[in-house]
């Protein structure tokens, strides 16, 4: 097995990893919503913990590990390294799933084993980072932050979850979306998207510091009162929305491997604009928007852009043409089926309707996604198949 062809280039485990838990994961939530499954954990917490660092990192990790040598100008990262990350991901993944049917002593072990992969991960990212000899390390050195933060909420989330303090969780959710998950796929976007579509853009250099301090910002607000980020949210959505009219994007794109990648960078500014409102809203009216704020840009933005990288690396790195056939074309117009009905259910929800039904079409679009992703491309990633049209 040390040779097969499955574990012979990082993004190939990770990816796989990443997207098997994204399928169990968010089927093992739905029975907790719905009370069919009992745990002690809270359906949310559960909710944020498996997509955050059960599904989000491994996915990211497989595109990272693959990437920042490159940008460091460093030779690849070994087999038995990123094997030694891998492992503690699997079987951390492993007993976190079998601890929320089981015994939650199981879960408590699993959070614990995989939080120190995150943190191997994170040290491996920082050794590369120390032995570039290039001058310019502002992408390298942001993405290492964002992974390090990742680390940091991480570590916050399973102090919260072991000594049972909700208020640590909650901030360790902020955290791990804001200035991890965000800012870290932001990074990669901003320096990957313009290159993919060969714009010439002047860098910013102050742009990824201050939207780091807005974020951190943001955090601190939504920690002071529920809804007072607003303020942060239209600050962001400027920002961002400023920046990417100056990039001037070639969209619409006919490539739709740019176009995915085009749509979600643009769905930050929308997602922070209508965020911020849905915030106004919340504080004068008292309704429940069902974390609309968070899901939007997770959905809109980060979701989007993996799908669209992840396909990328795939097809790249395992000599089949860089092109988006009709299978896959069909996959990047689903991701944005996924948000609209993420959208809605937090929109019914703010009416006072029943959600129950769109909880359950935005549960299924997100399988079925996964399910035809995986279909099509685990045979790339494990056996490395060429596709046909």
């Amino acid at each position: 097995m040390k040779d097969h062809y499955f574990l012979s280039q990082p993004h190939q485990p990770f990816f796989v990893l990443g997207f098997v838990n994204a399928l169990l994961s968010m089927f093992i939530f739905m029975l907790l919503f719905k009370g069919i499954l009992i745990s002690e954990i809270l359906p949310r917490d559960y909710h944020a913990y498996s997509l955050l660092y059960l599904m989000f990192t491994p996915a990211f990790l497989a595109f990272i590990f693959t990437t920042y040598p490159r940008f460091s100008a460093t030779p690849p990262i070994e087999k038995v390294v990123y094997l030694t990350i891998l492992t503690p991901f699997v079987v951390g993944s492993l007993l976190v799933l079998l601890g929320i049917t089981l015994f939650s002593t199981l879960m408590s072990m699993g959070m614990v084993i995989t939080l120190i992969g995150h943190l191997l991960a994170v040290n491996i990212l920082r050794k590369i980072y120390n032995a570039t000899t290039m001058s310019d390390k502002h992408d390298l050195f942001w993405i290492l932050i964002a992974m390090a933060l990742g680390g940091l909420s991480h570590l916050l989330f399973v102090i919260g979850y072991l000594w049972a303090i909700p208020g640590l969780i909650g901030f360790a959710i902020q955290v791990g979306v804001y200035l991890y998950l965000f800012l870290l796929a932001f990074s990669v976007a901003q320096r990957m998207v313009p290159f993919f579509s060969h714009c010439t853009v002047e860098r910013d250099p102050n742009l990824l510091k201050t939207m780091a301090i807005l974020l951190a910002g943001r955090v601190v607000l939504e920690t002071i009162h529920p809804h007072l980020s607003f303020i942060a949210d239209f600050a962001l959505m400027y920002l961002v929305g400023l920046h990417l009219i100056s990039w001037n994007l070639p969209f619409p794109n006919p490539n739709p491997l740019l176009w995915i990648l085009h749509l979600a960078l643009f769905w930050v500014p929308i997602g922070f604009g209508i965020a911020g409102l849905s915030n106004v809203i919340a504080i004068f009216t008292q309704s429940n928007m069902l974390f609309l704020d968070i899901h939007l840009l997770v959905l809109g933005f980060v979701f989007t852009i993996l799908i669209g990288f992840g396909t990328r690396v795939t097809l790249g790195h395992s000599g089949n043409a860089m092109v988006a056939d009709r299978w896959t074309t069909i996959l990047f117009y689903w991701t944005q089926v996924v948000v609209i009905s993420r959208m809605m259910t937090s929109v019914i929800t703010a009416l006072g309707w029943n959600f129950l039904f769109w909880f359950d079409i935005t549960i299924t679009v997100w399988m079925v996604l996964f399910g035809i992703w995986a279909s099509r491309f685990f045979g790339v990633l494990i056996f490395g198949k060429k596709l046909k049209g």
